[in-house]
């Protein structure tokens, strides 16, 4: 090697050491402000800490060094020292921890010396008081900790987003156009109203078709044109990105953001603080844009509440429509509960006079809705089969009519293909011999096997007639499109679910297999046929509101079609006699939805009642229990023992671990008790926390699984 070359070399290997040295730096440790002076003008600042628990679920008090006075303003982002003991009058030692300064105060209860503000890491004041008491009324609604709940409406803190410029806010509007809100009675008043600053509350039923989202945007546009600030919490992103898109056309760029989980972390935070800084009005997002600080909010609007993607995974799991009433009643803002279906909660808000149903004429829905057809008694007595057989002569004629004319979309209610199998004589559940869990079918062709212990059945004999032959009971999406691929070889089949969704298929023959809510929007004006297979297994799941949600998943695919002057029709397979398939083949989704309401007043199920469900092993529940100071006139359901998760699926949210065993106790008040309850649990749970009390309890206010 030349001597130029082993230079050369020499001097890379001591850069890759300065590197090197320079990664494995510590970063510098806050200053513990040992003997500093405090600041002159409200030396103490009260913290709340980022620790969810519910027994610590206080502001603690801290020292404001006189060197972060100037920075440590309410609102800030700070690090503190949690923990620390005292010694020789000072407080020393504790972990750090991160926090939010809410108030600053001249003097302290705590009657012991103040450990010092470790840090302030921005200057940002990004909790500001309406957000905290947002945040602290959703807190008490759902028994959970302050902490947890600031920890959902604000997101992680980026610094090179907070030094990023805020474009300046656009101009005020001008009121936008009727447009498809014409074709409500009452749609053009709702968006004057909007307009002129008022704060108008309705419950709106969507015709079916595509236009809801131009609807959507122009309720928004009409909260800008009133001076004031608009937000709409979508379910997923696809539909964010339809009102994103039909906003923008409105509109133009720079009125809104998008909040999505798509944008990643930084752009997600610039356009956070775009809006708390005041430089945007309006949001279009998903269910964390509930906490979005927009200012002088005066629609506060929510699409589809149904959807159990609206329901916060992590605790407290507060619901998007519930978060939204809470503003609603706190800022006065305007409230807009949108979908081609009703929730008993939509229909509680019409029924007691706090919102007005928006709705459009009968004549207008039939002429919006395709033909809705159901497997009746004349069907039946020309097809012997149609009751029994998954696909009836009704079904083929439907899918085979519709491919002629474009697009057919087919809905089933599993993914993958893994079928539920029974008895093909006795239509018993053919179950493992060994675990006796459900056998299932795999893909290929190969023998059956457990779904729970993974065993092959290769000579299964049903225990109940003996019979020896299996059918499939419960089909997935991608077993049906196999199935219909070999009916319709010429025809190409799409399948859009959990592993893949599809967001458009174009206006073209093709067959399209779905899951609930994964359904694709056509580009053209809609899909030719609609097919809605197993019905059976939407109504008979053992939930309160598996009626309810059929409904809602039946209707938001139905809407997909094309009109009935247009060609469009769509058959459902369940029993025709059912209100669910009856508000279908009707579309009268807000029938439905007061009737079920009316039954669950009689039951005093929510959302007549409130709930709440505490589960855990029996000793915890239990516990809590006995623990809590419930109200007078709560009614305690149970416990009773939850079943075991099946091997390999996931833990649900409040279920046993696998191999332990599980209880769970409902607990029920009637009207204006739920706070009192809320307020109970939590305080109990806190109690057995602080005082390690055995093992703790899962507490989860208004559970959507309540059997």
């Amino acid at each position: 090697m030349s001597e130029a070359g082993a230079d050369q070399r020499r001097d890379g290997e001591q850069l890759a050491l300065i590197r090197a040295a320079a990664r494995a730096r510590p970063k510098a440790k806050p200053r513990t402000w040992r003997g500093a002076p405090l600041a002159e003008h409200l030396p103490v600042a009260r913290v709340l800490v980022d620790k969810g628990l519910v027994h610590l679920d206080r502001c603690f008090d801290y020292a404001v060094p006189a060197a972060l006075d100037a920075d440590a303003q309410p609102g800030v982002r700070v690090r503190v020292r949690f923990g620390a003991g005292q010694r020789e009058g000072r407080r020393e030692g504790g972990g750090l921890i991160n926090g939010f300064v809410v108030e600053r105060r001249a003097e302290s209860d705590f009657a012991g010396v103040l450990a010092p503000l470790a840090q302030v890491l921005s200057a940002e004041p990004v909790l500001t008081p309406e957000l905290l008491r947002l945040c602290r009324a959703v807190a008490d609604r759902y028994a959970g900790a302050l902490a947890d709940v600031v920890r959902l409406a604000i997101p992680p803190r980026l610094a090179r987003a907070e030094r990023h410029p805020t474009p300046p806010a656009a101009p005020v509007p001008a009121p936008p156009p009727p447009g498809g809100w014409s074709r409500y009675p009452h749609g053009p008043g709702f968006l004057t109203a909007l307009a002129e600053g008022r704060a108008p509350r309705a419950v709106w039923t969507a015709l079916p078709g595509r236009r809801w989202p131009d609807e959507l945007a122009a309720a928004l546009a009409a909260a800008l044109a009133g001076g004031r600030g608009a937000l709409a919490v979508l379910p997923d992103g696809r539909a964010a990105t339809r009102v994103d898109a039909a906003l923008t056309a409105l509109l133009g760029p720079g009125h809104h953001v998008l909040l999505t989980a798509d944008a990643g972390p930084e752009a997600r935070y610039r356009r956070w603080l775009a809006i708390h800084r005041g430089a945007v009005r309006c949001v279009v997002g998903t269910r964390a844009a509930m906490f979005a600080p927009v200012r002088s909010l005066g629609l506060a609007a929510i699409w589809d509440d149904g959807d159990e993607a609206h329901r916060e995974e992590r605790a407290p799991h507060p619901h998007a429509r519930e978060v939204l009433l809470l503003r609603a009643a706190q800022e006065g803002a305007g409230l807009l509960l949108g979908g081609h279906a009703h929730t008993a909660e939509a229909a509680r808000l019409v029924d007691s006079g706090w919102a007005r149903p928006l709705a459009a004429e009968r004549d207008t829905v039939r002429a919006a809705a395709p033909l809705l057809r159901t497997v009746g008694d004349e069907d039946q007595a020309r097809d012997e089969a149609a009751r029994s057989a998954r696909l009836p002569t009704l079904a083929w004629r439907a899918l085979r009519d519709g491919l002629g004319r474009g697009p057919v979309l087919v809905q089933v209610p599993r993914r993958g293909y893994a079928p539920r199998l029974a008895c093909a004589r006795c239509r018993e559940t053919a179950r493992c011999l060994g675990c006796q869990g459900p056998l299932a079918s795999t893909a290929g062709g190969e023998e059956p096997r457990c779904a729970w212990c993974g065993e092959p059945a290769p000579r299964w004999h049903c225990q109940e007639c003996g019979g020896d032959r299996l059918r499939a009971v419960v089909v997935g999406a991608r077993r049906t499109a196999e199935e219909l691929g070999r009916a319709f070889p010429k025809v190409p089949v799409r399948t859009s679910g959990r592993d893949q969704v599809l967001a458009t298929v174009p206006d073209e023959p093709a067959l399209v297999v779905s899951t609930p809510g994964a359904e694709p929007v056509p580009e053209g004006p809609g899909y030719a046929a609609v097919l809605l297979l197993d019905g059976w297994a939407l109504l008979g799941r053992p939930d309160l509101r598996a009626g309810e949600e059929a409904l809602r998943r039946w209707l938001n695919a139905a809407a997909l079609a094309r009109g009935r002057h247009d060609g469009g029709a769509v058959v459902v397979l369940a029993e025709a006699t059912l209100r669910p398939v009856q508000s279908l083949v009707r579309w009268d989704p807000a029938g439905h939805a007061l009737r079920e309401l009316a039954d669950r007043r009689d039951l005093g199920f929510p959302p007549v009642s409130r709930m709440a469900a505490v589960s855990g092993p029996p000793e915890a529940v239990d516990g809590l229990l006995a623990t809590a100071e419930l109200p007078a006139e709560a009614e305690v359901l149970g416990p009773v023992p939850l079943p075991a998760p099946p091997a390999g699926r996931p833990r649900a949210a409040g279920g046993p671990p696998p191999g332990e065993e599980w209880t769970r106790a409902l607990i029920r008040v009637p009207p204006g008790a739920g706070g009192r309850l809320a307020a109970a649990l939590k305080s109990a749970q806190a109690h057995r926390l602080a005082h390690r009390d055995g093992p703790p309890a899962w507490v989860r206010m208004d559970p959507d699984d309540i059997g």
